[in-house]
This record gives C-alpha cells, structure tokens and sequence, in this order.
C-alpha cells in the first residue's frame, strides 16, 4: 500500500493552515495576549478575548490536518463538500475581520492587509484543489463525475 497525494492544492492548504496555527499562536502569546494585563479592562473581557484568540488557532490546526488527510483521498467528491464548508468559513472570517476593523477603525484596515491576503490565497488553494477532477490512472478511462 502506497501514499499518494492526490490534491497538491489540499497539501499545501493544510501546511499553510498549520502553519498559521502556530503563528497565530506564538503571535498572541508573545504580542497581543500579554497586552491584555496591563490594560485596564475587566477579567471577563481579558477571559473572552483569549478564548477566542485560541478559538481561531484551534480552528487553523484542525483546519490544516483536515486539508493534510484530504490531499490523499482518492474520492474527490466525498471531500470537496467540506473544502466548501471550509472556504466558506474562512470568507466570512475575512468579512468578519475586515466589516469590524472598517467600523471600528477605518485607518486599521491596512494593519489587516497581510492577513486578508493570507486567507485570499489560501481560499484561492481550496478553491482550486475542489476544481481537480479524477486523473486516468494506469490507461484506464477517466470516469466521469455526471451522476455522483
């Protein structure tokens, strides 16, 4: 039994999605989070700005090894749902982002810029890795997808 990648798109998906995770991780731990105590804000509020810091690390990991595990699968329709779901979610996370810091802080947008790149390619990468369809393997006929 051999390993193939079969969805270089979802490989590399799910390495940057990692590797997010642990960026975004080490970023708030050494840069945002620590601000949080020396400001003047209640603990409620400190408590849920962490937790949802974390939530989106977590998101990230789980996101990546998904994306890792599906760039080997060979059944490309049973997974291109979740590459959706996936998508989805990550372009709303950027209008999230970029609709709060808009109202927020017009002038903060370009502080967002290498984020809101960072999801438009991965998106771009999800996107395409759906758009792949079933190789012929060993000169049998490509099947078609009509169908399924």
């Amino acid at each position: 039994m051999s390993i193939k990648v079969r969805n270089y798109y979802y490989l590399i998906a799910g390495v940057l999605a990692v590797l997010f995770a642990f960026t975004h991780a080490w970023n708030g731990q050494s840069a945002v989070l620590p601000t949080l105590d020396i400001s003047p804000i209640s603990v409620d509020t400190q408590t849920v700005f962490t937790y949802v810091w974390h939530i989106i690390t977590a998101e990230n990991l789980v996101f990546g090894i998904a994306f890792i595990f599906m760039s080997f699968q060979s059944e490309r329709s049973k997974i291109r749902f979740a590459a959706w779901m996936i998508a989805a979610i990550l372009i709303v996370r950027l209008m999230v982002i970029l609709g709060v810091t808009a109202v927020v802080d017009v002038s903060g947008l370009m502080n967002s810029f290498i984020d809101s790149i960072a999801i438009v390619i991965y998106v771009a990468l999800i996107i395409l890795g759906t758009r792949i369809e079933k190789k012929q393997y060993r000169g049998q006929p490509q099947q078609s997808s009509i169908g399924q």
